[in-house]
């Protein structure tokens, strides 16, 4: 059986450029807006613009944070994957960081979210030899990705503000070797 065109096996994981911002912006709000309905402020998803998350983006690019896209034949970005040096305050330059894994929520489970996750580790090894992430602690369907890929709570927990909301977040760590 043939895929149809756009479909998650026929995305292409490349690195993403400044040209991209706009379509990781897009898939960024799209993934926010149905992943946290529930865990944040219906009216902070509400109020997420393409359009400023575009201008954050850009700058993201260009200021040297890797990232990888989920390109489909047609040209649109479907997800992506940011990895860099851990911004954690007890961490050394060994380690690195996942910031962000998003999809377009109708790609979710398709596999895609799965490639972009070997793509940034992939990357991270190269620099790092253990790298981190910050993962609501109320979002299970991603805690239970990151722990099919061999991520593992390490016993660090932070509050955030999210509009009116105040969340927890747990770090999970896992080492590149």
């Amino acid at each position: 059986m043939e895929n149809a065109p756009g479909t998650p096996t026929q995305h292409v994981i490349r690195v993403a450029t400044a040209a991209d911002a706009a379509g990781i912006a897009g898939a960024h709000v799209a993934s926010w807006q149905a992943a946290y309905r529930g865990l944040l402020p219906q009216a902070l998803l509400d109020s997420l613009s393409v359009e400023r998350r575009t201008a954050g983006w850009r700058r993201e690019l260009e200021g040297g944070t890797s990232v990888h896209v989920a390109v489909d034949p047609s040209g649109q970005i479907g997800g992506f994957v940011a990895t860099g040096p851990s911004r954690d305050d007890d961490a050394g330059p060994a380690v690195g960081e996942l910031i962000a894994v998003y999809l377009r929520p109708q790609l979710w489970s398709q596999g895609v979210g799965g490639r972009l996750h070997a793509a940034g580790v992939a990357g991270m090894k190269t620099r790092f030899t253990e790298a981190t992430l910050w993962v609501l602690d109320g979002n299970a369907r991603s805690r239970a990705f990151y722990e099919r890929q061999d991520w593992q709570p390490d016993g660090a927990v932070k509050r955030e503000a999210f509009g009116d909301a105040e969340v927890v977040e747990v770090r999970y760590r896992r080492p590149l070797g």
